[in-house]
């Protein structure tokens, strides 16, 4: 009988094949698809302004001191007496991310104690020359508007829209993830974005899903 057991033994392996055929596909057609981020995705990363186009970054390199990756490099400066570039004595004169060592952890956020850095939903940024993965001041810092700047063009892959989504991570590190501040704006107003909303807590969110479920269930 070995002889017919090493026969049905590719057959086996084939049936797992054929039974998958018939099932409903789940793979995603991307880029034409692109799943839904989640609110606090880890994402690019950008320098925001304040509403009055003033620079949150005051320079004070936490950012580069708290990261594992080491791959933050910031260097401060004095503000100009008759044009301050932002609200504190000093503002980031250099910055640069090296996005080839960052791994997109989200404490450089954590230890902003201005809201300046945030990430945002857009993570497809491939290049062909290493020299292009290192964002400077340039790239990071929005425009006084609040429009993020971007080095590479929109296209299938680059919805630039993405770049305006974001600040997740920022607030829900706010209040330090205390239960008693849920609903609670802790944070500034940004250029280009305003005030953004409260996040809702797990208690509300699994509320809404509930309700949501009651009003879809048949009487």
């Amino acid at each position: 009988m070995s002889w017919f057991a090493d026969m049905l033994g590719p057959m086996r392996g084939f049936a797992v094949t054929f039974r998958q055929m018939f099932r409903e596909r789940v793979t995603t057609l991307y880029p034409e698809e692109k799943r839904e981020k989640p609110q606090r995705f880890h994402g690019r990363h950008v320098l925001n302004r304040y509403p009055d186009g003033m620079e949150k970054c005051i320079g004070c390199q936490l950012c580069a001191g708290v990261c594992p990756a080491r791959c933050i490099y910031v260097r401060g400066k004095d503000n100009p007496v008759d044009a301050p570039v932002s609200p504190g004595e000093r503002y980031g004169f250099v910055y640069e991310i090296n996005m080839l060592r960052c791994i997109f952890c989200g404490l450089c956020v954590e230890a902003c104690p201005t809201e300046a850095i945030t990430m945002t939903h857009l993570f497809e940024m491939s290049v062909t020359d290493r020299d292009d993965a290192i964002y400077t001041r340039d790239e990071l810092l929005v425009a006084p508007d609040g429009s993020p700047p971007h080095p590479q063009p929109e296209g299938p892959l680059i919805d630039l829209d993405e770049l305006k989504i974001g600040d997740g991570w920022m607030r829900a590190t706010a209040p330090s993830g205390r239960a008693s501040y849920e609903g609670v704006v802790a944070w500034s107003e940004s250029a280009g974005a305003g005030l953004r909303p409260a996040e809702l807590g797990q208690e509300s969110a699994a509320q809404d899903t509930v309700a949501d479920e009651a009003e879809e269930s048949p009487q």
